[in-house]
């Protein structure tokens, strides 16, 4: 039921912007129950102001709330109908729910409303693959046209129709489209991967196997669970076969470990002076302060699953402060997971993934560092092969399952009936069973991806799994 609109006389001016202060606060202090209850009161006030709910949907969205955003947005479309806007607002919502049909159906009313809203456009390709009789490749054709130059629009909408001629078989061209696009949004981007590459080395340094032998020895008791890797690797699919067990909770890609770190170093002068100030902290406080900032996010089951993927930067960390953690790092052959972050648009973060230079740079780093991981801490990782996953569900399942300290249950087969939220680029793919098609994909695109092979072949990284 919706909740009633609120009285005037407690709608004062300044209430809602005040309200949402108070709530990020909270949220920022990991004091999620505050903000919740802060959230709840002013969606009370804001039923009835379409502009308010958006906003405040954002906030939900941000707290990982997406049914509760999707209500708010709801509110907004019902109170609003003709506000572009709004419908896009729905439209994002109603995927991290699920709800596929009416969020493509949003998306086709914001386009028809505003065919200039190119993240439409980029969102509602990602909904289903395209065949020869369902497909946006002539609109998307004719919408590039008309943008001529807008590089936002050269981006977004290359994107989509690369995405849409993959479907459809027309890899030469996809590639070509996608190219342009990655281009386009790489230009635009101030980022130098040599800063990265020297923080990975940095936390290497800084961690290293003899400061690691002093880490606790692991836990067998019920405690978070740190699903990470690199983007589009398939910490997704790992994340929704644990979370359909009933004593699992995901709490999606949040960044609460990294807040509490940076709480708990103090005021740190850039990247490798948080690195040498996290190495001498208090470790056993850095867990009781992250302990707190899940609990708060009550996720209703003994073991919660954090699936933020570059927690990888983390590891040493983890083990340090978090003796009942479980660590799963999920890995792909190089270059189907590199090619599969060169193709995503991705909201925010992973600046590495728009140019092949830049990706062979971060991945090789990335090898790296979980290398070091994997040799200071023996044994503490339980590490899934997106390949042999897909070769064999069953197999690799009930393997993960153990590994964690879980009896085994059938529903972790049928992940993808699990209704619970999820909010990442696999949004869509992980509501439906496992499928081979993305194994060896980039060979279709060999000649186009030939720097980036030949980087990582230079560095001793084999392109494929398993060889």
């Amino acid at each position: 039921m919706a909740p009633p609109a609120a009285p005037p006389s407690r709608a004062r001016p300044g209430d809602f912007d005040a309200g949402l202060a108070r709530a990020r606060e909270a949220a920022l202090g990991g004091r999620y129950r505050e903000a919740r209850t802060i959230l709840a009161a002013i969606e009370e006030r804001a039923w009835d102001n379409p502009r308010d709910l958006r906003r405040l949907a954002e906030y939900h969205g941000h707290m990982n709330r997406p049914v509760e955003a999707e209500r708010c947005c709801a509110r907004a479309v019902e109170l609003a109908p003709d506000d572009a806007r709004a419908h896009y607002d729905l439209a994002a919502a109603s995927i991290a729910i699920g709800r596929i049909d009416a969020a493509e159906a949003h998306f086709d009313r914001v386009i028809a409303a505003d065919p200039r809203d190119w993240d439409a456009w980029a969102n509602r390709s990602t909904l289903r693959r395209a065949t020869a009789e369902r497909n946006h490749v002539a609109a998307l054709d004719r919408a590039m046209a008309a943008a001529g130059r807008d590089a936002e629009a050269r981006i977004a909408l290359g994107h989509a129709l690369a995405k849409e001629l993959e479907d459809l078989g027309d890899h030469d061209r996809a590639f070509a489209v996608l190219k342009a696009a990655a281009d386009a949004r790489r230009a635009r981007l101030s980022y130098r991967v040599a800063d990265d590459v020297a923080t990975m080395a940095g936390i290497a340094d800084a961690f290293s196997a003899e400061r690691l032998r002093g880490a606790p020895p692991p836990a067998a008791e019920p405690g978070p669970i740190f699903i990470l890797g690199l983007p589009r690797s398939g910490t997704t699919l790992v994340d929704r076969i644990l979370s359909s067990h009933s004593r699992v909770a995901s709490l999606g890609e949040i960044q609460d470990f990294a807040l509490a770190l940076v709480e708990g170093a103090g005021t740190a002068q850039g990247k490798a002076d948080l690195i040498r100030r996290s190495a001498a902290m208090d470790h056993a406080a850095l867990g009781r302060a992250y302990r707190a900032r899940i609990a708060e996010r009550d996720p209703g089951a003994p073991f919660a699953i954090d699936k933020t993927p570059l927690n990888c930067l983390y590891i040493g960390l983890i083990a340090l402060a978090l003796p009942d953690a479980r660590i799963v790092h999920v890995r792909r052959g190089a270059m189907d997971g590199c090619y599969a972050m060169y193709k995503t648009l991705f909201r925010m973060g992973y600046p590495f993934s728009y140019d092949l230079g830049d990706l062979a740079a971060y991945r090789i780093a990335h090898e790296r560092l979980m290398g070091h991981w994997r040799a200071a801490l023996p044994g503490r990782m339980i590490e899934i092969d997106y390949e042999a996953l897909i070769a064999d569900q069953e197999g690799e399942s009930r393997r993960l399952v153990a590994a964690c300290g879980l009896d085994w249950e059938d529903g972790c087969l049928d992940f993808h009936r699990n209704p619970a939220p999820v909010a990442t680029a696999s949004a869509v793919q992980v509501r439906a069973p496992i499928h081979d098609r993305s194994v060896g994909l980039w060979r279709r695109y060999e000649a186009g991806l030939a720097p980036l092979a030949d980087a990582l072949r230079g560095a001793g990284i084999p392109l494929d799994y398993g060889r």
